[in-house]
C-alpha cells in the first residue's frame, strides 16, 4: 500500500469521519469545553450530571455524519446562526470573477483566528463553490479534541516551532507540496498572508509565505513568477466593522511596548477563537480580488503587489474614519459611542495603538 506523504498534516477523508467523531464524543476535555461554553455556571457543580447528557445529545446529532460534506453542512448551519446573532450583515463581492470549477489559492488578510477562513467558506458556499482546505498552525492544536475538530472541517496543519533548520526545511517542503497537491486535485486552499493576526491593523503579506509556495516550483525548475502564476492566487480582504478581540490585541501590543515582552496564557488562543466567534462584529465584508496572473520575480515585490490588491478591496466603516480623524457624515451616534468605548477599554497610553488598529485601512487606501 502506497504511503501517504501528507498523512500527518492533511484533513480527514470520508472514511475517517466516523472514528474521529467517536473520539471527540469520548473526549472529556471536549465535553467539558462544551459545558463551560453553554452552561458556564452549571458546568462546575453539575458537570458530572450534564456530561453524559451532552454525550448522548452529540451521539444522536453526529452519529449520522459519515462524510466531510455532511460535517460541513452542519458547520454551515452553525455559521448561519452565528452570523444572525453576532453581525448586522455579511456581504461579499468578486465571486462573479471566479469559476466554481477552478481551484484557487485564497491568500487572505488575517484579523481573526477562526472567523477569517469560516467567512470565506460561508461566502463560497452561498454561491455554490466548493469549500476550501484551511491552513492552521499547530500552535492552536495543543488539545487532541482541537485537532480532531479542525481536521474534520478540512483543515491541514502548518507545523511551527521546528527545533532546527533541517526540520524547518522539511516541514516547509511538505507544506509547499501539499498545497500544490491540493490544487492539482481540484481542492481550493485558504491561507493567511502572514503568521499571526494583524494586531496593529496593518495587513501585510509576508514574503516568506510566497517563498514557501515556491519551494515546490523550484523543484520543477520553474521561475518564481511562473510558479506563482500556476497557483491561481486570489487575494482576499475581510473587513470587520468591529473587532471582538481588539482590546486583547492592544493590551498585548502595549505590554510588549512597555515591558518588552508578552507571555500568553495556556488557553489564550482558544479564548480568542471563542471571543471572535461569539463577539459582536457589526457589518462584515469579504472581498475576493481577481486571480493574480502576473507577479514580479522578486518575493518582496510580489508581496507588495498582493498587499495593494488587499488594501484596494478593504471596506472602510465610519469607525475607521473616526479613528483616522476624518469622520464622515454617516458616522452615527452608535459608531461614535462604539469608538469611545474602545478607546476607554485600554490604558490611556495604549489608545494610540487602538487608534492605529482602526485607522490603518483608511491611511493605506489614501496612500
Amino acid at each position: 500500500m502506497e504511503q501517504d506523504p501528507f498523512a500527518d498534516i492533511r484533513p480527514y477523508h470520508d472514511n475517517e469521519v466516523a472514528p474521529a467523531i467517536a473520539l471527540l464524543i469520548a473526549d472529556r476535555e471536549f465535553i467539558q469545553a462544551i459545558l463551560h461554553y453553554r452552561f458556564p455556571r452549571l458546568s462546575g457543580p453539575f458537570g458530572w450530571l450534564l456530561s453524559p447528557l451532552v454525550q448522548l445529545w452529540l451521539k444522536r446529532r453526529w452519529s449520522r455524519l459519515k462524510s466531510v460534506r455532511a460535517v460541513q453542512l452542519q458547520v454551515a448551519g452553525f455559521m448561519d446562526r452565528m452570523i444572525a446573532s453576532t453581525t448586522d450583515k455579511v456581504t461579499y463581492s468578486g465571486l462573479e470573477n471566479l469559476d466554481p470549477k477552478q481551484p484557487y489559492l485564497f491568500l487572505s488578510n488575517h484579523r481573526d483566528i477562526a472567523m477569517d477562513p469560516a467567512l470565506v467558506n460561508w461566502c463560497l458556499h452561498q454561491q455554490g463553490f466548493a469549500t476550501v482546505r484551511i491552513a492552521i498552525g499547530d500552535n492552536l492544536l495543543r488539545k487532541a479534541c482541537a485537532t480532531e475538530l479542525m481536521k474534520l472541517n478540512k483543515s491541514f496543519i502548518v507545523k511551527r516551532g521546528a527545533k532546527g533548520p533541517r526540520e524547518m526545511l522539511k516541514n516547509l517542503t511538505q507544506l509547499s507540496a501539499y498545497i500544490k497537491h491540493s490544487l492539482d486535485q481540484q481542492h481550493s486552499v485558504w491561507i493567511a498572508q502572514r503568521e499571526g493576526r494583524a494586531k496593529d491593523g496593518n495587513d501585510q503579506t509576508d514574503p516568506t509565505i510566497l517563498k514557501m509556495f515556491y519551494m515546490q516550483g523550484k523543484k520543477q525548475g520553474l521561475s518564481f513568477s511562473e510558479y506563482l502564476q500556476s497557483l491561481n492566487i486570489v487575494p482576499v480582504c475581510i473587513s470587520y466593522e468591529y473587532d471582538p478581540c481588539d482590546t486583547d490585541k492592544i493590551n498585548e501590543l502595549w505590554q510588549k511596548k512597555t515591558q518588552g515582552n508578552y507571555q500568553k496564557t495556556e488557553f489564550e488562543d482558544i479564548d480568542a477563537i471563542i471571543k471572535g466567534i461569539v463577539g459582536y462584529k457589526g457589518k462584515v465584508h469579504v472581498a475576493f480580488a481577481k486571480p493574480v496572473h502576473a507577479l514580479p520575480d522578486d518575493p518582496d515585490a510580489a508581496a507588495a503587489e498582493i498587499d495593494q490588491q488587499i488594501w484596494q478591496h478593504y471596506r472602510c466603516y465610519p469607525i475607521n474614519a473616526l479613528a483616522a480623524g476624518s469622520a464622515k457624515p454617516e458616522a452615527t451616534e452608535q459608531a461614535i459611542e462604539q469608538w469611545q468605548q474602545r478607546l476607554q477599554s485600554v490604558a490611556p497610553g495604549a489608545q494610540e495603538l487602538m487608534t492605529k488598529l482602526y485607522a490603518t485601512p483608511v491611511i493605506k487606501q489614501q496612500q
